[in-house]
């Protein structure tokens, strides 16, 4: 983004992959900006809408088998939402949102759908559905602890060199025996974790926010949110 303007973010697809509130990821960015005087334009783009290709950044949320195939058949259809997904910004994308970023996906039916193709990741149908809470340690420097709470059957397998976004302490994650939860590229970054996983987990928001100011982020003095996250965390271990 240039200096001075504000940061862009568009949430896709609210109306089909809105299932887990994820959509609260969005209020917990733009929030964090304005606590530093950063201004920000947050737009909805529902499925009927026409997605903007000049945002900084990309939110996507979680969805059932139905959702999910849907929103990979829309992000497919616009070519120039994809490729600014790909390589012109920052994109932050849960559960189904993160599935439907890859290559393909299978349901329980084991039809196999065709991904939006911006990641090289599968995802198939796992034997049992993964619910609960995952505590994991976060890839990215200086975020530390990860919580949040996964509902899915999705089993993701990442590339050979693709980094998880997290390693699992307790749950599932990816679930592809590695031990890994969601993937991190240049410009995508994914998880399985819901909560909405912005809000449980603030040092994970400004690391997406740095990610698209370019720069670190002067750290923010919220007593209540730290001791929430301390109790949070102590009961998850």
């Amino acid at each position: 983004m240039s200096g001075g303007s504000s940061v862009r973010v568009a949430v896709l697809l609210p109306d089909v992959l809105g299932t887990y509130s994820d959509g609260g990821n969005a209020a917990v960015l733009a929030q964090r900006l304005r606590w530093r005087g950063v201004r920000v334009e947050v737009r909805t783009v529902p499925a009927d809408g026409v997605p903007p290709t000049g945002c900084d950044l990309y939110l996507l949320g979680g969805g059932e088998d139905g959702a999910q195939v849907f929103a990979a058949e829309w992000l497919r259809r616009h070519r120039a939402l994809r490729a600014a997904l790909e390589h012109g910004a920052t994109t932050f994308a849960v559960c189904a949102g993160l599935q439907t970023l890859g290559r393909w996906f299978e349901d329980s039916t084991g039809r196999r759908y065709p991904a939006a193709e911006v990641l090289d990741v599968t995802t198939r149908p796992g034997r049992r559905r993964a619910t609960g809470e995952v505590v994991a340690r976060c890839t990215l420097p200086g975020v530390g602890m990860l919580t949040g709470f996964e509902n899915h059957r999705g089993i993701t397998t990442a590339a050979v060199g693709l980094a998880p976004l997290g390693h699992v302490l307790r749950g599932v994650g990816n679930g592809d025996g590695r031990g890994g939860d969601g993937v991190v590229t240049p410009s995508v970054l994914g998880t399985y974790l819901h909560g909405p996983v912005l809000a449980r987990n603030p040092a994970l928001a400004d690391a997406v926010l740095a990610r698209v100011l370019g720069r670190d982020l002067p750290p923010l003095e919220l007593p209540d949110q730290d001791a929430v996250r301390r109790l949070r965390l102590h009961a998850r271990r």
